[in-house]
């Protein structure tokens, strides 16, 4: 009986004992699984999940033409009002202003007075000038008056000598003050027109104290005052005015633009323009290229363009800004008059089964996005650009040199401004 109650007692369960410690065998069982999932993911991403989409960059396309006209803009370019023809009137010589005749906005005619100096020193000038040539012809006269003496004196004497009631050394001498006093008058004369002439140059030093306008034009500036020094000449420190007034000549005004390195390709002498001024958004003003200018500019990789305006009017002023809009005339007759179309880069365009196309990015603004085919008629070739008649819109972003297997539908990844740059 003791041998079976103590059996018994063994396998009664004492409640008051700790638990068992767990084990950590499954633990690191889980932890195993977990790992081992994640390097086959990463595996099958590296073998069949990676973007192999290429990297591509984008360019939009540009409309040029309305369906209301006969002649589209292949080009806009912004510039400003100049005048061919604008003088800084100033005196020839430097004075003190005695009297202004100009304001702004006046009109004057060539020749009219627009200021005068003070005159004091030119008529001072000028009086000296007439006293030195009315000294040099009373010389004149005396001279004439000795002359007709000596020449009456050697005629009686010539006479007599062949009398022998005279020497011949009397008569000689005779002929000798005669031939003197000739002389002399002929030096007088000369004297006298040496004076007339400097009377001509004191003439005209008072007509430099009279600032008249070189041409017809609108005086733009009034520069002096009445008691102001003047000179041709900067002077005195910066203290001495250098014109009277500025004028410009209306009918010389024109346009001049600075059209892009790129882009120059586009303008022609004679070409069609159409200007607007930007302090009338709504008034269109006709032109023509008159010229391309033969350099360029460095620092702004520019090209100057002149421009002539069609209309004159009050409005068209000097320094305005203005939008100018190069225009290709539509050809005549033909069945497209009048549509309208759009510049691609030439560099989206590429030949595929016989036809030309362009590549679509569908999303431009998204990383990466999915391109669609087009096929083109294509225009007209402007610098790098070509014109499209059909096949793509104003607005529409294309692939630059789209790769050989790029395919309707693809998937193509857009170059950045950061993707650029590396």
């Amino acid at each position: 009986m003791t041998a079976q109650t103590d059996l018994l007692k063994e396998l009664r369960i004492d409640r008051s004992a700790p638990p068992p410690a767990p084990s950590r065998r499954g633990l690191w069982i889980a932890v195993a699984i977990a790992a081992a999932v994640a390097l086959l993911a990463l595996a099958g991403w590296a073998l069949f999940g990676r973007d192999d989409a290429p990297l591509v960059q984008t360019a939009p396309v540009v409309a040029i033409g309305g369906g209301n006209g006969g002649s589209a803009s292949v080009l806009d370019a912004t510039g400003y009002v100049v005048a061919r023809r604008m003088a800084t009137v100033s005196a020839k010589v430097t004075g003190k202003v005695r009297e202004v005749l100009i304001e702004e906005g006046q009109r004057v005619e060539a020749g009219e007075v627009m200021a005068t100096l003070d005159p004091v020193d030119a008529n001072a000038q000028r009086e000296l000038a007439v006293a030195q040539l009315n000294a040099a012809r009373s010389q004149i006269g005396g001279a004439q008056a000795r002359l007709h003496e000596a020449d009456a004196n050697a005629t009686r004497l010539g006479a007599l000598v062949g009398q022998q009631l005279v020497s011949q050394a009397q008569y000689d001498q005779a002929v000798a003050e005669r031939d003197a006093l000739r002389s002399q008058l002929l030096t007088a004369k000369r004297q006298a027109e040496v004076a007339a002439e400097q009377l001509a140059v004191a003439d005209n030093g008072v007509d430099n104290t009279v600032v008249r306008a070189p041409f017809a034009g609108v005086v733009i500036a009034k520069a002096a005052q009445p008691g102001e020094m003047i000179s041709p000449l900067s002077a005195g420190g910066g203290f001495t005015r250098t014109g009277i007034g500025t004028i410009v000549d209306m009918d010389s005004l024109e346009v001049e633009v600075d059209v892009g390195e790129s882009y120059i390709g586009r303008v022609t002498p004679k070409m069609p323009v159409e200007a607007i001024l930007n302090a009338y958004p709504d008034w269109r003003i006709p032109g023509e290229v008159i010229a391309i200018i033969p350099t360029a500019d460095r620092g702004k990789a520019t090209v100057k363009v002149r421009v002539a305006l069609h209309q004159k009017d009050p409005r068209i002023v000097p320094d305005m800004g203005v939008r100018v809009s190069f225009l290709e005339p539509a050809a005549a007759g033909g069945a497209d008059q009048g549509k309208p179309g759009v510049l691609a880069p030439a560099a989206a365009i590429v030949s595929r089964d016989g036809e030309q196309v362009a590549f679509v990015v569908a999303t431009p603004a998204a990383k990466e996005s999915k391109v669609s085919r087009r096929v083109l008629h294509l225009g007209r070739s402007l610098g790098d650009d070509r014109e499209v008649t059909s096949g793509l819109g104003g607005g529409d972003v294309v692939v630059l040199d789209p790769p050989q297997a790029l395919a309707d539908g693809a998937s193509v990844r857009v170059a950045t401004q950061t993707d650029s740059d590396k």
